[in-house]
């Protein structure tokens, strides 16, 4: 069922991944204007009042500003105390792994579970060494980890628990937003998220004495006194990316809201596709949805994700294939990957596929998408007939 191209397809050329809402020049123009005259480009009011808006939506008691959520991992980790060896998935961005390594840490991958895409608990467990000393979890796409049996698994044997949130703003476990769980949780702010402040990291605990050390590491450990504390770095957020930051974060209950609206038509309609299938959330929590991801069973479907990718890039549709190869098959990284079979990850690399998604997605581009993806499968008919 082709449907009439839409006007974003006609005047921006292609139907984006992402496509950010930014805040208006109007709107940042007395920030702005502030910035330029006092000359406080970095560490002035911004920062803080964007610290303090994190805090109180998250409902943590720290929200640390930084530049990036790689680094704020790397500063958590650090903050944390953390040695020897730390379990993560390996279907994940880089940068969770990066971060680890880059702190002198050992990762040892585990497995996620099919449907969720987030780290799943038996494998956890069964990576657990006496050189163990936390695991990594991730909310993957937006899906919130299982933060409670995560807690009571990272107890009964020790450890630390810290949270990739990279993609954690919008996500809701259990009715209420993500940022206390665990040890420390790092989020990102990056064009592709909901909350965007261009470039920058904002990393929440409830711990008083790792949220000093953060506050200390981004500042190159200088304590204050030019006497560096421990190795630290520059990882400051500049004032006018907190700016930024404090103006998305009023708008991320309405990007939440819409794309989860958006998720909901898409599964409603492209579940009736064979061989498409969607990531599971619990009904107690709330996706970001930072990403829309399907997977693409080939023998259901008739054709593999990259064959439905190659048809919807034709009709003008951007998709990526996260996160293909994962980690563990990585040329800096499969060195530490120990022979140790994750099914789960393997077949989420060859099926998973995210469509577009934003904040401000029009109804025509949604069902734009969605009936190129029938088209899709329709061909693939033909050609099997």
């Amino acid at each position: 069922m082709t449907k009439t191209a839409p006007r974003e397809l006609r005047e921006a050329g292609g139907i984006r991944i992402v496509r950010p809402v930014l805040p208006s020049l109007e709107e940042l123009e007395p920030g702005l204007r502030r910035i330029l005259e006092t000359g406080m480009a970095t560490k002035g009011d911004n920062l803080r009042a964007f610290e303090e808006a994190v805090a109180e939506h998250l409902q943590v008691r720290h929200a640390v500003g930084v530049s990036s959520c790689t680094t704020g991992l790397m500063l958590a980790y650090k903050a944390s105390g953390l040695t020897g060896e730390v379990i993560v998935p390996s279907f994940t961005f880089m940068a969770t792994v990066s971060s680890l390594v880059w702190a002198g840490l050992t990762p040892v991958f585990a497995d996620v579970d099919y449907h969720t895409a987030t780290i799943d608990l038996a494998s956890v467990e069964s990576a657990i060494t006496e050189r163990t000393s936390a695991v990594i979890a991730v909310h993957t796409f937006g899906n919130p980890a299982r933060m409670r049996e995560l807690e009571a698994l990272s107890r009964k044997h020790s450890l630390k628990l810290l949270f990739d949130a990279a993609h954690g703003f919008g996500t809701l476990y259990e009715g209420a937003p993500i940022g206390s769980q665990g040890t420390a949780q790092s989020f990102s702010l990056s064009p592709t998220k909901l909350v965007i402040a261009g470039e920058g990291g904002m990393v929440t605990t409830e711990d008083d004495d790792v949220a000093e050390q953060i506050r200390i590491g981004r500042e190159y450990g200088n304590n204050g006194g030019y006497d560096s504390a421990f190795a630290g770095m520059n990882a400051r957020m500049s004032e006018f990316n907190a700016l930024m930051g404090l103006h998305s974060l009023m708008r991320l209950e309405e990007a939440a809201a819409r794309r989860n609206e958006i998720a909901e038509r898409f599964e409603r309609e492209l579940g009736r596709v064979p061989g498409i299938g969607f990531q599971r959330v619990d009904p107690k929590d709330r996706n970001s949805y930072k990403d829309f991801s399907i997977t693409v069973d080939p023998d259901a479907f008739g054709s593999s994700r990259g064959d439905l990718a190659e048809f919807l890039g034709r009709r003008g549709i951007d998709t990526r294939a996260y996160y293909d190869p994962p980690v563990h098959r990585q040329s800096a990284y499969r060195h530490f990957a120990g022979g140790v079979p994750l099914p789960n990850t393997e077949l989420l690399a060859q099926r998973s596929l995210s469509l577009p998604v934003w904040s401000r997605m029009d109804d025509e581009v949604v069902e734009y998408i969605i009936a190129a993806v029938e088209d899709a499968h329709d061909a693939n008919l033909r050609a099997s007939a």
